[in-house]
């Protein structure tokens, strides 16, 4: 998959990530970038088409869908994450609600044309899915289910001709974690390596150094392993 000459719709792009990869896209080539923000935006690039897409508005999700004609990569950046301590149910509703919930309901409306495509998801999750951050547990929990939704998508896609990529990234410089004094990647750096490895074919990216630190250990590890066997637990596919 490479990005030049593509149709790629982005979520959450007004700012961060989300804003990083539509330049970042728009770099290498893209054909036609949609930018899904909840408030318009207005681009230079005649290339850039503004699409109002709150991902937990059915109304919003299917307008947006009428919009694109065709497309190649969906990427799935929109996100929500604030401080919680779990004493507060609502808060994990909203997480999930954005997190998961928006990944998926974002991800069957356009699936019908990725499926056309032969195209690819990408859902940006988190090191959180890995590992709770204890400061924001409702943002973690979300962001692990939202890491296996996105592993059962690959398996089940698979026969669909549709690649589905998990992007982890650690701290990175935008308003989500800008409370947290730690070291951060820029958005642009982690937008990079995000396309990079789309383009390489990369099934988890870890697109920043302290997630490529651990990029080796779980590429070789148990729960990869175990992963690549679970897919086998599918039929085979019947021919037509």
């Amino acid at each position: 998959m490479t990005i030049a000459d593509k149709t790629i719709v982005v979520t959450g792009a007004n700012r961060g990530i989300g804003q990083a990869l539509v330049e970042e896209a728009l770099k290498r080539g893209a054909s036609r970038v949609y930018a899904g923000t909840r408030q318009p935006i207005v681009h230079d690039d005649p290339r850039v088409a503004s699409v109002t897409l709150d991902v937990t508005d059915p109304a919003q999700i299917r307008a947006a869908v009428e919009r694109v004609e065709s497309l190649d990569i969906l990427i799935n950046n929109a996100g929500v994450s604030l401080p919680d301590d779990l004493s507060d149910r609502a808060a994990l509703e909203q997480h999930l609600a954005v997190n998961l919930y928006g990944t998926y309901d974002v991800t069957q409306a356009f699936l019908p044309l990725l499926s056309d495509s032969h195209g690819a998801i990408v859902n940006v999750v988190s090191l959180a899915a890995f590992a709770a951050v204890p400061v924001l547990p409702a943002y973690s929990a979300s962001k692990a289910a939202a890491f296996s939704l996105t592993q059962s998508l690959r398996a089940l896609l698979a026969g669909r001709g549709v690649s589905v990529h998990a992007v982890m990234p650690g701290p990175v410089d935008t308003d989500m974690v800008r409370f947290l004094e730690i070291p951060k990647s820029s958005p642009e750096y982690v937008a990079a390596a995000i396309l990079d490895g789309v383009e390489n074919g990369e099934e988890e990216i870890f697109p920043d150094p302290m997630s490529a630190s651990m990029a080796d250990g779980w590429r070789s590890g148990f729960a990869k392993a175990f992963e690549r066997q679970n897919m086998a637990l599918l039929p085979e596919p019947v021919a037509a």
